[in-house]
């Protein structure tokens, strides 16, 4: 008897334990006013639910969409892209509480593109519009929609949804995170079956976004600051001419390369997306870019040692070279902030820059008692920085 009350009671637990994971299924959830729809689907990202059914004769989709906004007081969407995949072009339906009221409205938006994004009517036909608001802080849309003849005539529509974090007065839109699960926020709906399938290219463009980071991370961000050290601070020492020379070019080559093919796959993220820019994040990585390349060939105008123009060539070389520094590593916080990968990557950056500058702090100092000691054992002879023209330069020069 004790084994079948101790089975009961096993079952019961697990029973309570599995629950609230088919309570987030969208088979299970109820309607306040008990609309009932022929089909739905859990779809793939951002924990969010269509219901919908589809009448072939008349072409209309009624639909419920429900999903929690980012964070309170933000907005939900759900669309349908009548050209392409993305949310670029896609007619949506928005859905917010107003910040006076309180209470849920819905809102169509025609998203011409990423920069303007505004109420506006839709391509198509809309009615029955409403948004209710859940006791869980979720969001839902409800509404019918007349499909247009030639997405009725194939039979699906490319579906897209979203979350985002507050909704302005104007009722301009904040924007939505660019995480990997917004970037996959998009499916194609068969109208006749109910399946939706999810197109790999939100997958695609975030492999494309991390491979634009680590490039330009490695070159700008970690490569140039270490050919930079090298020159300031190796060349200092008698023993390293001329290999520092060679390894400071290596490394400034090597992050020019490495650099120009991290921009390009830049160009190439912003030519896939119209509307979206990130102006200072693009504007710098274009100044690096030009500076690095004056760089370059600057070094094929190099005067030699004895020259007279060879001081302002150090000046100008030097100067570049410490805008090109600061620009690089500024640049690739701004493209943190903008993928935003897991912290533990940008952690792992910020400690390298700052074991760069412990290490630049203490062979400053070194150089620094090196280069005294330099002069002490030279103090009859008079020192120009080119010790009296017998082709070394001033130690502590970049």
């Amino acid at each position: 008897m004790a084994s079948w009350s101790s089975a009961f009671l096993v079952l019961t637990f697990c029973t309570l334990l599995i629950s609230p994971a088919v309570s987030l299924t969208c088979s299970s959830q109820k309607f306040t006013k008990n609309q009932v729809y022929a089909k739905c689907v859990d779809l793939p990202s951002l924990s969010s639910y269509l219901h919908f059914s589809y009448d072939s004769s008349n072409t209309t989709l009624s639909i419920a969409f429900i999903a929690t906004p980012s964070k309170s007081g933000g907005w939900i969407a759900w669309a349908i892209n009548p050209k392409a995949t993305g949310m670029a072009g896609s007619q949506s339906l928005v859905a917010y509480k107003n910040s006076t009221t309180g209470v849920a409205v819905v809102h169509t938006y025609n998203v011409s593109s990423y920069g303007s994004i505004v109420p506006e009517d839709l391509s198509f036909e809309v009615w029955d519009k409403l948004a209710e608001s859940g006791t869980d802080g979720s969001l839902t849309i409800f509404a019918k929609i007349k499909v247009p003849a030639d997405l009725a005539a194939q039979g699906t529509v490319n579906q897209v949804w979203q979350v985002g974090p507050g909704v302005g007065e104007d009722g301009k839109l904040e924007k939505h995170d660019f995480a990997a699960a917004n970037l996959k926020s998009k499916a194609t709906l068969d109208l006749k079956t109910g399946q939706s399938s999810s197109s790999s290219g939100g997958d695609t463009r975030v492999k494309k976004k991390n491979i634009h980071g680590i490039l330009n991370a490695v070159s700008w961000g970690i490569l140039f600051p270490v050919g930079a050290m090298i020159a300031r601070y190796i060349r200092t020492f008698e023993s390293a001419d001329p290999a520092w020379f060679y390894l400071h070019v290596f490394c400034q080559i090597s992050a020019y390369a490495i650099g120009v093919a991290g921009w390009g796959t830049g160009l190439k993220l912003g030519s896939e997306s119209p509307g979206i820019q990130y102006s200072v994040h693009r504007s710098i990585g274009i100044a690096v870019f030009v500076l690095a390349t004056v760089q370059i060939f600057a070094l094929f105008l190099r005067p030699k040692k004895e020259h007279k123009y060879r001081f302002y060539w150090n000046i100008y070389h030097h100067s570049l070279g410490y805008a090109i520094l600061v620009l690089g590593i500024l640049n690739v916080f701004k493209g943190f902030s903008i993928l935003r990968p897991e912290h533990k990557w940008k952690l792992a950056y910020m400690i390298v820059i700052i074991s760069l500058g412990g290490i630049s702090l203490l062979l400053e100092a070194i150089t620094w008692v090196v280069v005294l000691k330099r002069k002490s054992g030279e103090s009859t002879k008079p020192y120009d920085g080119y010790n009296n023209g017998q082709g070394r330069q001033q130690p502590l020069a970049m």
